[in-house]
């Protein structure tokens, strides 16, 4: 007797879209319930090697919730690759300029960092106020 293996294969996967509404959310927690959907975590067929997670749309970005003195004590850096290039912002800053791009920063550190994960996170689609141009998809409300 012989016990196969199934294997998803990239044609075979169906993707979903969620929408999930952020207002109210903290980051952190809002990130790590995104990550696993985009990943495939949350389907019965997962593997690791294969793409298979669904299409998450984040509305009202701009109203998440942070911790303690995160919005004036955390910093995100970029480098534009001279010396002496080096830029910083604190997290307060970032919202008022870009608000999509925290929830952005905290679910891209969550993923697989090679070309796979680079596939899964443009699978995100970020919106700071409530409307989102993706009703075509008819995206299912997520619950957290």
């Amino acid at each position: 007797m012989r016990i196969r293996t199934y294997v998803t294969k990239p044609a075979e996967v169906e993707r979903e879209w969620w929408v999930v509404d952020a207002k109210g959310l903290t980051l952190g927690r809002l990130a790590s319930k995104i990550a696993p959907i985009l990943m495939g975590k949350n389907k019965p067929n997962y593997a690791p090697n294969v793409d298979n997670g669904d299409f998450v749309i984040v509305i009202n970005a701009e109203h998440i919730h942070v911790t303690g003195n995160k919005l004036d004590e955390k910093m995100y850096y970029r480098h534009s690759g001279y010396p002496g290039g080096l830029k910083e912002r604190t997290l307060r800053e970032l919202l008022n300029i870009f608000p999509d791009r925290a929830i952005q920063d905290a679910v891209e550190g969550m993923l697989p960092r090679n070309s796979m994960g680079r596939k899964m996170l443009k699978k995100l689609k970020i919106y700071a106020g409530a409307t989102h141009p993706h009703e075509a998809q008819q995206p299912k409300q997520l619950e957290l």
